[in-house]
């Protein structure tokens, strides 16, 4: 976990709200500048979502490397990282998963005193709702792994659950509700916020953010990658770090890689708002749904891929009505409401179902992406783990395991319901 970080200037109080106010707020500074390109940086990280920027953020706090250059393609925050539900967990089964996801999970909790940056991370619970004997035994199952791994998990018996959330249908004929596995500590974080966050972390401490820089070409001297091209000229880098979520595969193959991954659209959707109904995060089991309350009252929620390999940002009818339709299952007073908006983000899929954050076969170049659906919940140790990969050429602990080699070797670590299943197409 971070140590106590430097104190930077220009820091948010209740203090500097209040003097602003006084002054009629004209002390405010631009969150992050809006550099000019330079000829060379120690690093570039290819993409501005939140796992770039989290790289940038630890690369110049923990380590020491502030001639970092964040590039995006468009401005920051209009790609995947503002297209996803929010949920902060580390429920995960596998120890290789779980480990990690819990450290993100502790970064989580100290990100906001980390950053000076309100994210809204609020840890109101998270609920995985099951319906059968079998989906018992796995949730036993997953809670003794969490268990084992000094992660808090709560098994919920029918009662518990219905005590909890009185308005679920514990008696639906075709999904009854046998019970539930809690994570207490799980819940949302703002995404925008987060990024934000991240972004004006990074820019104090002289990492230069470049809006509006499409990456066009990654330049290589034989088996060492020498910089990339763009939209606004070539840069030369010392290391390049990937990390564009559903683009992968596509910017990857720029420098003549090939990885295991396929892309695909995730959809989620936004209510129109009520009084306050749902005080933590559900997770449907039977109709794979999940569903959380925002600040703002809209209900939030989404569901599983819908099914084809596509680059869109769109979604298809037949899964959004199949997302409602087991909203109403689970919650019948949902068919009362309006939904408002609706999104698809880009998603990396991998072989196993598993990420990865580690150095490819071309000398400086190191790749982040295999997230499937659980990049959001990942940011800080992602950007964590990767900061430590490319600035000290190995892997921490927590992303040992999480490699591309494991592909080549058959080190599966197969998160069973979250990878792609190629094997069945």
């Amino acid at each position: 976990m971070p140590a106590r970080l430097e104190q930077i200037t220009d820091r948010y109080s209740a203090w500097r709200l209040l003097k602003e106010a006084i002054a009629g707020n004209r002390g405010w500074k631009q969150v992050w500048r809006k550099p000019e390109p330079k000829d060379h940086y120690d690093v570039v990280i290819v993409g501005g979502g939140g796992h770039g920027l989290a790289t940038a953020h630890y690369l110049a706090s923990m380590h020491g490397i502030t001639n970092v250059a964040v590039v995006e393609k468009g401005a920051i925050g209009l790609g995947n990282a503002g297209r996803n539900t929010t949920i902060v967990r580390s429920n995960y089964l596998l120890p290789s998963n779980t480990r990690f996801y819990e450290c993100s999970l502790k970064l989580w909790e100290g990100l906001e005193r980390d950053l000076n940056y309100n994210v809204m991370m609020s840890q109101r619970g998270q609920l995985s709702l099951y319906h059968s004997d079998s989906q018992r035994d796995a949730a036993v199952r997953r809670g003794n792994s969490m268990r084992i791994q000094g992660v808090d998990a709560v098994l919920l018996d029918r009662e518990a659950v219905r005590d909890m959330l009185p308005y679920l249908d514990m008696d639906n004929p075709m999904f009854p509700i046998l019970g539930g596995l809690l994570q207490p500590r799980g819940g949302t974080a703002r995404h925008d916020a987060v990024i934000w966050g991240f972004a004006r972390a990074a820019d104090r401490r002289g990492v230069d953010i470049l809006e509006h820089c499409e990456v066009t070409g990654i330049r290589r001297n034989d088996d060492r990658v020498i910089g990339i091209e763009t939209s606004r000229g070539f840069i030369r880098a010392g290391k390049v770090g990937i990390a564009v979520a559903g683009n992968t595969s596509r910017v990857a193959g720029m420098a003549g890689l090939r990885l295991p991954l396929e892309t695909h659209l995730l959809q989620a959707f936004v209510s129109e708002a009520i009084k306050p109904l749902i005080d933590c995060v559900i997770s449907f089991g039977a109709g794979h749904l999940y569903i959380s309350q925002s600040d703002k009252g809209g209900l939030v929620f989404g569901g599983d891929l819908d099914g084809y390999n596509s680059y869109s940002q769109r979604g298809n009818l037949p899964l959004v009505e199949h997302l409602m339709s087991a909203g109403v299952s689970m919650i019948p007073a949902l068919s009362r409401l309006r939904v408002l908006r609706q999104w698809a983000g880009m998603l990396d899929m991998s072989m196993d179902g598993s990420p990865f954050i580690c150095r490819t076969s071309v000398k400086g170049l190191y790749v982040n992406g295999g997230w499937c659906d659980g990049g959001f919940k990942a940011t800080p140790a992602s950007g964590w783990c990767f900061a430590h990969t490319i600035a000290k050429d190995e892997p921490h602990p927590f992303n040992a395991d999480l490699t591309i080699d494991r592909f080549f070797d058959g080190r599966m670590i197969d998160e069973r319901g979250t990878g792609p299943k190629p094997w069945m197409q």
